[in-house]
């Protein structure tokens, strides 16, 4: 048995200093405890382009990129510990291609450099812009008389993406005579993947259903090392785990936090999977993520417009959880149309988390600004363009804060009202980060009433009971606009997430609402993904295109 050491690290994308520093800094306090216990690892595994984070979209444009990388790379080689094998990621380059790659490193020496076979250019991966493809047949390498074969991510991906890939190379490559299966095979005995592959609802479950499938057909154990953090819109959760063909009992690492690990024996913390609470694991991985983009962006301090609506209170949560109390500033910005008892909830919500809400009122400014423009346009009866100049005064108010107190705003928007253009351009869209852009409005409500059981009822009641409105107009729900969300969010589902065809009236009124206002999407702040198909950078909807569906 070969003492394998799981590395789930948080790379920082291009500070090569940092992510050398962090590997031999994993690998000489593995060595120093392992030593404390009379042990030895023999092999410590890092994620997928851990050298240099992932993924780097057009930083690859840049020609320093790789010799920055490989200057740290040497440096990393020389300064392992003796006698200790590592494979970690990087980019490497032959013949005048890029390729994903994985490093081998034996006894201060690149024993061989493996390439990524799969590379991905669909949903949030545009590898195909830069990499080349590799081949399988290279992907052994021979360990203290153990044969290992490894894998880079979507390598092991090719049957649960069937609509990318004509076949999976790795049928092909052990068994010629069926399309449909792997064989068993003995000649392998660890099968070990490197991984940056981001959270969305649900893929824990995809990855151990692929897992088991390769540790029953190789009949060998499973090693899967994926990345942890957070970058851009796309959250990273570890949840590292290993498979031991004699059980092939599930064991992981935490999901969002750094951790290391031995594969067996008493060093071990992998732990027996347990099912997870969906509502829990989607709002840590909204918390980390926010948490890390303020962390790797450089700020500290968050801002948002709480309207005591659901949505900005979701946001609210979020944040305070992942940035403290001190550093998120509720800001209260009553309107013409608000109610008193939104900005009483508000209040109630922010107290409840020990704070203080700042009170913005805007009634003046609007009727001022209203005034200006109706001298020069004339006026015109109570509409969109009154509704949205409050919202969009809101967003005024909320960036000019930005500036003042060097805060980043976060927007409240949902996918709900994204996908059907139910939220306004400059107003309500207005932000760095959009935390629940990718949620739907039922999800919305399904993850306050847990953070409310969680939390001891710090979260309003009657914010969760109430019945939505954006408060732009007198009496407004958003109901008098939307179909009911239980209806709305089922066919947003069928449509755009499942990519199904539009099979009913409200279905093709989605579709057309979301071609209607595309060009708002484009310009929404970055939205953090949780689902398989979300609104941010995945999603390359044209702006101009005449294909609409025709209603009754």
């Amino acid at each position: 048995m070969l003492n394998i050491v799981i590395a789930q690290i948080n790379p920082k994308l291009g500070d090569f200093e940092y992510n050398c520093n962090k590997i031999l800094d994993t690998c000489k306090s593995t060595v120093s405890k392992a030593h404390q216990e009379n042990l030895k690892p023999d092999l410590i595994v890092f994620p997928e382009l851990s050298l240099l984070g992932y993924p780097p979209f057009d930083l690859l444009e840049r020609p320093e990129i790789l010799k920055e990388q490989n200057k740290y790379l040497k440096k990393l080689i020389k300064n392992i510990p003796k006698n200790l094998s590592i494979i970690v990621g990087g980019i490497s380059k032959e013949k005048n291609f890029l390729y994903n790659s994985a490093f081998f490193i034996q006894n201060n020496k690149i024993r061989k450099t493996i390439h990524k076979s799969l590379i991905p250019s669909y949903k949030v991966f545009y590898e195909k812009r830069f990499f080349k493809s590799g081949n399988f047949k290279n992907n052994s390498i021979s360990l203290k008389g153990k044969k290992l074969f490894i894998t880079i991510c979507e390598d092991i991906w090719a049957d649960e993406n069937k609509n990318y890939y004509e076949s999976n190379p790795l049928t092909k490559m052990f068994n010629n005579k069926s399309k449909k299966t792997i064989t068993k095979k003995n000649d392998i005995d660890y099968f070990i993947n490197i991984s940056a592959s981001p959270f969305t609802k649900e893929k824990f479950k995809l990855r151990t259903k692929i897992a088991k499938e390769i540790t029953k057909n190789f009949n060998c154990s499973f090693t899967y090392v994926n990345q942890v953090g957070s970058q851009d819109e796309l959250v990273f959760d570890g949840s590292s785990f290993h498979i031991n063909p004699k059980d092939n009992e599930i064991k992981r690492l935490p999901s969002f936090e750094e951790a290391v690990s031995f594969t067996e024996g008493k060093l071990s913390k992998l732990i027996k999977h347990k099912k997870s609470n969906k509502n829990e694991e989607l709002f840590n991985a909204l918390v980390f993520s926010v948490k890390e983009y303020f962390k790797k962006t450089g700020f500290s301090k968050a801002h948002l417009g709480l309207s005591g609506g659901i949505d900005s209170a979701l946001v609210y949560v979020i944040a305070v959880r992942a940035l403290g109390t001190k550093n998120v500033q509720a800001i209260a910005l009553p309107g013409p149309h608000s109610s008193s008892l939104s900005l009483k909830l508000a209040k109630k919500l922010v107290s409840g988390h020990s704070s203080k809400i700042k009170t913005l009122d805007f009634k003046d400014t609007y009727k001022s600004v209203l005034r200006n423009y109706e001298s020069i346009f004339d006026k015109s009866s109570f509409g969109l363009m009154h509704e949205n100049l409050q919202a969009r005064l809101r967003g005024l108010f909320l960036m000019t804060y930005s500036n003042q107190d060097n805060s980043l705003l976060l927007a409240t928007s949902n996918k709900s009202e994204l996908c059907v253009g139910y939220s306004t351009l400059y107003g309500d869209q207005c932000g760095a980060l959009m935390p629940i852009g990718d949620l739907l409005k039922t999800e919305v409500f399904d993850l306050c009433s847990w953070y409310r059981k969680k939390f001891k009822n710090s979260f309003p009641i009657e914010i969760i009971n109430r019945e939505p409105s954006a408060e732009l107009r007198p009496n407004q729900k958003d109901s008098d606009s939307l179909p009911s969300y239980d209806k709305l969010d089922k066919a947003i589902t069928n449509v755009i997430t499942n990519q199904k065809s539009a099979k009913n009236e409200l279905e093709k009124w989605v579709l057309n609402k979301s071609f209607q206002s595309e060009f708002k999407r484009w310009q929404a702040s970055p939205i953090i993904r949780v689902s398989k198909h979300s609104f941010g950078r995945g999603r390359q909807m044209p702006l101009a295109h005449n294909f609409r569906f025709k209603l009754k």
